[in-house]
């Protein structure tokens, strides 16, 4: 079995308060492992993000057990979760979050300087991270004169600079046309099988399912099915024919 990444056992979260209260997962359990790239999909209003945000420390669990690389998030103040975000987990948002005075290879660089990784070695591997992705032309360019699949790139290697442990993906192909989604995907799942690295993406795409290693499907806050796929008739070959 290939190794945990994150492990969560009997996840619930509740939100809200009173006559607006919701409960928003239902005991969840839920294993993602390095080599594999696991979509997690439902309707809207499942519970897709919050899972997201409570696996990725952004979001603390109103009960149940979360573990990032054998390292429990139960006791974890701020401070702790912050920690166990710098040290194993990369973000990728659907919305970018790209800072629009900030050039590509800066924007990335961001994810080294809150790790107290800075000067030219840092610039070294912003630009490394970039070109892993196919814009190391693009190093100086503002975000504004990217196109949508180019922001998303520099979204992705700025997830990928630190070398986290696991990648998790909210939506990043939706605004996407089917080229720049397709490209996007082959970036992710060369992330989990060429980099050993565990990678969940939070989608509702049907597009993106040839390139699931395992596919799990959450509705009203419980997973109600999943499937796992064979690794290589999930990938590349499969991926090729999406329209």
């Amino acid at each position: 079995m290939k190794d945990v990444i994150i492990e969560a056992k009997e996840v619930k979260k509740t939100l809200g308060r009173g006559a607006g209260q919701v409960q928003a997962l239902r005991g969840i359990d839920l294993s993602l492992r390095k080599g594999e790239l696991t979509l997690l999909m439902g309707p809207s209003g499942s519970g897709k993000t919050t899972l997201l945000l409570i696996l990725g420390c952004m979001l603390t669990p109103s009960s149940g057990t979360v573990a990032v690389c054998g390292v429990s998030t139960s006791d974890a103040d701020k401070e702790g979760l912050a920690k166990i975000r710098r040290d194993h987990i990369g973000f990728v948002f659907q919305s970018y979050h790209l800072f629009p005075t900030l050039t590509a290879a800066q924007n990335v660089q961001l994810a080294l300087d809150i790790r107290d990784h800075r000067g030219r070695d840092a610039a070294k591997k912003a630009r490394e991270a970039l070109a892993l992705v196919g814009l190391e032309q693009k190093a100086k360019a503002l975000p504004d004169s990217l196109s949508g699949g180019e922001q998303q790139r520099v979204a992705i290697a700025r997830a990928f600079v630190a070398n986290p442990s696991v990648i998790l993906a909210d939506e990043p192909t939706s605004a996407l046309d089917s080229d720049n989604g397709r490209a996007i995907m082959h970036i992710l799942s060369e992330a989990a099988h060429e980099r050993d690295r565990a990678v969940l993406v939070v989608t509702h795409d049907p597009r993106i399912v040839p390139f699931a290693d395992r596919i799990i499907e959450i509705e009203d806050g419980v997973l109600v099915a999943g499937k796992a796929g064979e690794p290589e008739p999930a990938r590349m070959p499969k991926a090729a024919a999406w329209p």
